[in-house]
């Protein structure tokens, strides 16, 4: 009986001292578990949305950063391998023959045109077109003009994809007609003006060159006897096959080897720029919506190159075109009557003057915007300005050497 209660007592003594917290012995084994557990759940949920994120970023990588998340959470409702996050311009027969099985078969490369057209330049066009669709590009036609039934009669009109918007510019149609989801396919993307001439221009041959030397930027040389040239950047150098920069000490530009940027190296201009794919997701998401005659952009368009914008950019001069400078959308500065409420009176308005008022406000616009955004974004950081530090750091420290 002594012995029952002495056992008693200690037990009582052992459940006493647990109860003031002083039986650690036998909590910690539990404490251990209970951690380990919980590690184990932490590590096992973030784990999983680390591997939600990477596939979220594959299955939606054409949508902004916060688009993703309101994508995923739509489209809960369905099994992933349904999901067709992309799309494409290519022309689909209403039912399978062998022979339009065939023609699927034999383009493994894919390239797009894109040009806004009007009636008036429908010969030039033709002349576009047809060397284009000779090296197997998709052709797709903005008709500024709303005239489609005027190309019927063409041939190859029935190969090519007709958009029609009375009176848009070529950046209000890339905008919303070349998502990047929809020309995910085409390797190169041309976005061109309808006034070129391309006699000595040959799609195959320009395309090996770009490939060859890298260039995820790029436009054909305008020949030197062109109208409307700009920037002597574009401008055709005839012993060269293509160029990177431009040497030029005239103009409020002076260009020599200590320029870093556009207009003097890393520039296209907007009437003939063509973008490899990554460099069209990266150009697609700089045009602004509501600023359609795209003012300002050929400056900051360097920013898609892929990388190193004085190696990712350049102007092919053995493949080269002629920059005829019709302006057809607006019309050669029409004057259109308007009525007022005195009939006696009236006031002309000059079209291309309103056109040209109209880009540059809208030239003000981008530069504020542009600004805006890199004051506004914390992580950003000037990829070529940091470039520029570093290459300063090191000629200084070889100076000092």
């Amino acid at each position: 009986m002594r012995e029952s209660k002495a056992w008693r007592n200690i037990l009582r003594k052992r459940q006493t001292h647990c109860d003031w917290g002083i039986c650690r012995y036998t909590m910690k084994p539990f404490l251990g578990l209970a951690c380990t557990i919980m590690l184990y759940i932490v590590y096992r949920t973030t784990n999983y949305q680390y591997l939600q994120t990477e596939l979220d970023s594959k299955l939606y990588r054409f949508y902004t950063s916060k688009e993703p998340v309101l994508a995923s959470s739509s489209l809960r409702g369905l099994p992933r391998g349904i999901i067709e996050a992309k799309s494409d311009l290519e022309l689909k027969p209403l039912w399978s023959t062998s022979s339009s099985k065939l023609e699927a078969n034999i383009s493994t490369t894919h390239n797009l045109l894109a040009i806004p057209v009007g009636l008036k330049q429908k010969r030039n066009v033709n002349a576009i077109v047809q060397k284009f669709l000779q090296a197997n590009f998709t052709v797709i036609l903005f008709h500024y003009d709303g005239k489609l039934d005027g190309w019927q009669d063409l041939e190859w009109s029935k190969k090519a994809i007709h958009v029609v918007a009375q009176n848009q510019t070529k950046w209000w149609y890339a905008k919303r007609f070349l998502h990047p989801a929809a020309v995910s396919i085409y390797d190169y993307i041309f976005l061109w003006d309808e006034d070129l001439g391309v006699q000595h221009f040959n799609p195959k041959r320009y395309l090996d060159i770009i490939k060859t030397e890298g260039l995820e930027i790029s436009q054909p040389a305008l020949d030197p006897n062109s109208t409307g040239i700009h920037h002597r950047i574009t401008v055709r150098k005839r012993t060269n096959k293509f160029h990177r920069r431009v040497y030029d000490s005239r103009g409020s530009a002076k260009c020599s080897d200590a320029s870093e940027g556009p207009p003097c190296v890393g520039f296209v201009e907007g009437m003939a720029p063509v973008f490899s794919r990554a460099a069209w997701h990266c150009a697609w998401h700089l045009i602004q919506n509501d600023l359609v005659h795209g003012w300002g952009m050929d400056i900051k368009l360097g920013y898609c190159a892929q990388g190193d914008r004085s190696k990712k950019v350049g102007i092919v001069d053995s493949e080269y075109v002629v920059h005829q400078g019709i302006q057809s959308l607006g019309g050669p500065s029409t004057k259109k009557t308007r009525n007022n409420l005195d009939l006696t009176k009236t006031h002309t308005v000059d079209s291309r003057a309103e056109i040209r008022r109209q880009s540059t406000m809208e030239l003000k616009t981008f530069k504020q915007r542009w600004e805006k955004a890199v004051k506004e974004d914390a992580n950003w950081v000037d990829p070529f300005l940091r470039r520029r530090r570093i290459r300063k750091r090191k000629l200084i420290a070889n100076l000092e050497k």
